[in-house]
């Protein structure tokens, strides 16, 4: 592998990156589509993707040998950097419920690219945010609830996998003595991980934020983050539908849903400071269930000795950056770090390694 296009498809933005088998950037483009709605997100994609990538593959020389894919959620079967075959995208499209902002956004643009590509010789490659925390142990992965449930596969999976990893490498790299690390991943989507870095420099997740699906956790831009079971079921009785509490939950909640207002922390911060209360309360929240998250994080790995701030609110809030680090001073010894997210790279790693490892083996990938 010479050079890879990935395409990264977030909750509210398409990345796409030129990279060359290191992982280096050639050149990268981001566009925002916005929170999608319910019943428009894969229009306003397909809109995108052909007015703004359609050309660009035109003039890509040389032509990428492989295409790299985010996708959020891998469930239990995805676990390693996978070559997309119509049965695998089959798979695929089962667990869209389960990361409704994500997976079902990632694979339109599959799609897109599959008609695109059609006759070439490209290959269409995915990665996945679960994979990092294929290592919680049963613990920390178990929910408390009937066996028959556990035995269909309801367990957390934790997401943000790639970019944790990324963060998790990148300490290692800067502070070879760093071994418990509590990573930050604050953007659109929000979500902590406990890391654990061994002394070869490997990181390990053994903590995290989010669940199931990527609904569970801190609060973020339109998700809810945790809720007590308990409303939901009080709201169900009520007579809400199951469409109408899923659109509540993922894309009418978390800063936009205590502000009134709007789902971008720069906005709020803006109207904060001119005394917008919806906007107050919103920040309130926010920095509240993310210290919580903190701690939880820090008990985990009994200790923290680093916490590195990444994602757009992560590495650009300042003032969140200040109000952490007063909040956290009986964390001992703590070193306070931002590292600009790179799931595009990683993944270009992941899978340049996992090539090598086959060929040496002469094991097909999964």
């Amino acid at each position: 592998m010479t050079h890879a296009l990935v395409v990264n498809t977030g909750s509210s933005s398409v990345k796409l990156a030129l990279c060359d088998a290191s992982g280096r950037r050639l050149w990268q483009e981001q566009r925002s589509w916005g929170l999608p709605q319910a019943d428009s997100g894969g229009q306003q994609l397909a809109e995108l993707l052909e007015q703004w990538l359609s050309p660009l593959l035109a003039a890509l020389e040389p032509l990428p040998q492989l295409v790299i894919h985010r996708i959020v959620h891998g469930g239990a079967h995805f676990s390693a950097p996978t070559l997309l075959s119509p049965q695998v995208l089959a798979e695929l499209a089962n667990l869209v419920p389960l990361a409704p902002l994500h997976n079902g956004p990632a694979l339109e643009a599959i799609t897109w690219l599959e008609g695109r590509l059609e006759g070439s010789s490209i290959q269409q490659w995915a990665c996945f945010d679960t994979a990092f925390h294929a290592s919680l142990s049963e613990a920390a992965s178990t929910y408390a609830i009937p066996a028959p449930w556990r035995q269909q596969g309801l367990r957390r999976f934790g997401f943000h996998g790639l970019n944790h990893q990324h963060v998790g490498e990148t300490v290692a790299a800067r502070e070879p003595d760093i071994r418990r690390l509590i990573s930050c991943q604050l953007g659109a989507g929000c979500s902590l991980c406990a890391i654990e870095i061994d002394p070869q420099g490997q990181p390990l997740s053994v903590d995290t934020t989010m669940g199931f699906t990527p609904l569970e956790g801190l609060v973020m831009a339109s998700r809810s983050g945790s809720v007590d079971p308990g409303l939901l079921l009080h709201l169900l009785r009520q007579g809400i539908g199951v469409s109408e509490l899923d659109t509540a939950l993922n894309r009418q909640s978390g800063l936009l849903g205590l502000s009134e207002l709007s789902g971008d922390m720069r906005e709020l911060r803006l109207q904060a400071g001119e005394g917008h209360r919806g906007a107050q309360l919103a920040i309130a929240v926010f920095r509240h269930r993310l210290l919580q998250g903190i701690g939880a994080m820090a008990a985990s790995l009994g200790g923290v000795q680093a916490i590195a701030l990444s994602g757009g609110i992560g590495e650009h809030d300042d003032a969140l950056a200040t109000e952490l680090e007063q909040a956290l001073t009986w964390l001992p010894g703590l070193r306070w770090l931002r590292v600009a997210a790179d799931e595009e790279g990683l993944m270009v790693r992941l899978i340049a390694k996992s090539c090598v490892t086959s060929r040496r083996t002469g094991q097909r990938l999964a």
